[in-house]
């Protein structure tokens, strides 16, 4: 095992001082929150929790039982209030007069909502039933990683008869509805004394009287199997034991950079999807392991880890010994199709007349022996979440194998949780996708006004940004803001010159590792400078050229070099000038750095446009809020050439444009997301002009 006995045990998180003076309602948040805190306990939205409460009805006033229960699609550890299902015990027992049998179990949801208290608008979940049914005031039901290592042991009920005798029942698999409801309040009826029971391949069920009894016996009972597991499994080699060596921590980012770009090409047939690499001690003891792909093969138990990640995963014939790489890429394309056909088997062999159409046939899961895991979703997060969930099966899989046989759910079962039209129902509720979502943006210049305002609307649009910047200090709270706003698994930041070719491809690789490659490209870091020629060195001149002409050319090939190897076409938006068009007393230096800009962006726009990348230009002039080249220098010597003070500045540019107002960040990136966004998909080559109008750089 890869922690100590002590490491693993859960550690009570109650604090009678909190829950002091709660109400029950109150306390199930409480013990919700707690519970859901440790991913040992349960994975991410899965499980759930509920609380049997008299409440004053709203029409008669008169006390009524209502069950309180996690509602459809929460997670317990990040849940509030609103985020249960309020029910009436009365009418939930009433159904029972309705149910037709197992083979209308489903039809059981549509009366869920007839049951509803106080017109709660929180939808119940389809484990509604295994709450309201256990004839106990409170109920927890978990996905704990030692629990479902029994669960999922070919043994699991003479397992679990060992490990709790009388205090623990077991029930065989049963998909999640009415039905199973019903069997847990007749094994509560029939058994009155035990604490709970665990469900074949499922997870545990708990309950008791009271909020804190009920908590304690959830962590307790997960405890007596994590200690019963660790004694059993002492001295036993995991997964087999190990026939693969780690690479160092560098070195797998590195084969991560360059496999993620090509799969995330493969993936993305239907909608951009966004990558996460996860290479822990737990990923990597299994994908170096005797028998991973054994294990790996027979897929995942529980039916939320499936339901994230898949019947089972792809497994990457990367050898880390040989570090065969280039073989790897190069097999890749058939590796894929294969898993795509055999994807598809599944399905024509597991589907019913009323299945939903065969979804997504590509893997969610990738195994890379020495590397570690990678996985894709149509989100980062999701796709974070998705390797989460494949670490609690890794877990599973380490217990069960360790004390007896692993075993899968059957193929069938799998698909019927998979296809299930309830499941299908839910996915049809989901929202529209915002119109950069699973777009990756690499932004340069990320943290100046232009660049974070660009970031700002990129990620309003659902993309996912890497704000690159030489500025280390700035980055960091531009980076520190927008995460506290839009989350921190869609910003990511990487200190960057543009004008070393080593900062920039580092900064591309990190693009690839991170969310799995690019797909826009904003090249935006810039400097300003202004002098009368005669007083212009050749290393300002050389500056301005390196930054705002090379730079833009180091940049452009290597997104060009991602976006060929993802062959899923791009954008590339280059913030040039006003002043690539339109000469400018003083500036020679900074005008001719930004016309090259422009010309760059023409050539690249020819060059691009066999392989779908989109190359336009962005033109603004005069903006001085928040934009880090009018900090300086610059500021002065445009207000010197002017014959203005710095405060009259901004008012001369906004008299001199022909719409008489001032260009701001916010115009700047509205123009970059048009080029970004697929509104613009039959644009290239083109400049928008957002300066209020200024005639001699009228492009025509």
């Amino acid at each position: 095992m890869l922690k100590s006995l002590e490491t693993q045990l859960l550690e009570s998180r109650w604090d009678d001082e909190v829950a002091k003076g709660m109400s029950e309602s109150e306390l199930l948040l409480y013990r919700s929150n707690i519970l859901g805190a440790d991913k040992r306990v349960t994975n991410y939205g899965g499980g759930n929790t509920s609380a049997k409460v008299m409440e004053a009805d709203p029409l008669t006033g008169a006390q009524v039982e209502v069950l309180w229960v996690k509602g459809s699609g929460g997670d317990i550890g990040s849940i509030k209030m609103d985020g249960f299902a309020t029910l009436y015990m009365d009418k939930l027992r009433a159904l029972k007069g309705l149910y037709r049998g197992v083979a209308f179990e489903d039809e059981m949801v549509s009366y869920l909502p007839h049951c509803t208290f106080r017109l709660n608008p929180r939808a119940a979940s389809i484990d509604t039933p295994l709450h309201a049914y256990v004839p106990r005031k409170h109920v927890d039901h978990v996905h704990a990683d030692a629990i479902i290592a029994i669960a999922a042991s070919d043994n699991s009920k003479e397992l679990t008869q060992e490990i709790f005798g009388n205090r623990i029942g077991w029930l065989p698999w049963k998909r999640p509805g009415f039905e199973l409801g019903l069997w847990l309040e007749k094994f509560c009826r029939e058994n009155p004394e035990a604490d709970g029971v665990v469900l074949e391949s499922h997870g545990l069920f708990t309950w008791a009287d009271t909020a804190k009894e009920c908590y304690d016996q959830t962590i307790d009972v997960i405890n007596v199997a994590t200690r019963w597991l660790a004694e059993r499994s002492a001295g036993v080699p995991a997964f087999g034991g190990a026939i693969h060596e780690s690479l160092p921590a560098a070195a797998r980012r590195e084969v991560a950079a360059r496999l993620m770009p090509a799969i995330r090409g493969f993936v993305s047939d239907n909608q951009h999807m966004v990558g996460h690499f996860n290479d822990s001690d737990a990923v990597l003891e299994f994908v170096n392991a005797r028998d991973m792909e054994a294990l790996a093969a027979l897929g995942t138990s529980c039916p939320d880890h499936f339901l994230r990640t898949k019947i089972r995963p792809l497994v990457v014939p990367f050898d880390p010994a040989q570090n065969n790489i280039l073989a790897v890429l190069s097999e890749l394309p058939d590796q894929v199709a294969a898993y795509r056909e055999a994807y598809a088997a599944y399905y024509a062999r597991c589907k019913h007349d009323d299945s939903p159409a065969l979804r997504d046939p590509n893997a969610v899961v990738y195994l890379v022996p020495g590397v570690g895991m990678i996985t894709f979703a149509k989100d980062k997060a999701t796709a974070r979440i998705s390797g989460e969930f494949y670490v609690n099966a890794i877990n599973v899989m380490r217990g069960a194998s360790a004390v007896s046989t692993y075993q899968g759910l059957p193929e069938q079962e799998a698909f019927d949780i998979e296809y299930w039209l309830l499941e299908e129902a839910k996915l049809q509720r989901m929202p529209k996708p915002k119109s950069l979502a699973g777009r990756v943006a690499l932004v340069t210049g990320g943290a100046g006004g232009i660049g974070a305002a660009t970031a700002e609307r990129f990620l309003a649009e659902g993309a996912c940004v890497v704000l690159a910047d030489i500025n280390e200090d700035s980055l960091a709270s531009t980076q520190e803001r927008l995460s506290e706003r839009f989350g921190a698994d869609v910003v990511r930041s990487v200190v960057m010159n543009v004008t070393r070719e080593e900062a920039v491809a580092a900064a591309f690789a990190e693009a690839s590792v991170e969310f799995g490659g690019v797909d826009i490209l904003v090249s935006n870091a810039g400097i300003a400078s202004s002098a009368p020629i005669e007083e212009t060195s050749l290393a300002l001149w050389n500056k301005n050229m390196d930054i705002l002409s090379t730079g833009y050319f180091l940049v452009s090939r290597a997104a060009f070099k991602l976006m060929r190897v993802q062959d899923m076409g791009g954008a590339v938006v280059f913030v040039a000038s006003k002043n690539g068009l339109a000469a400018s007393p003083n500036a020679a230096a900074y005008c001719t750095a930004k016309a090259s800009e422009i010309h760059l962006a023409r050539c690249l726009a020819l060059e691009g446009a066999e392989a779908g990348i989109r190359v336009n230009v962005v033109n603004p002039d005069a903006v001085l809020r928040g934009s880090k080249i009018w900090e300086g220098d610059w500021l002065e010597q445009r207000a010197g050439t002017y014959g203005t003070d710095k405060d009259g500045l901004e008012e001369m540019y906004r008299q001199r444009s022909l719409l008489k107002r001032s260009v701001l960040p916010e115009d700047i990136a509205e123009a970059c997301y048009f080029f970004a966004a697929d509104a613009s998909s039959k644009s290239t080559g083109n400049i928008i002009n957002v300066d209020a109008g200024n005639v001699q750089a009228f492009t025509r």
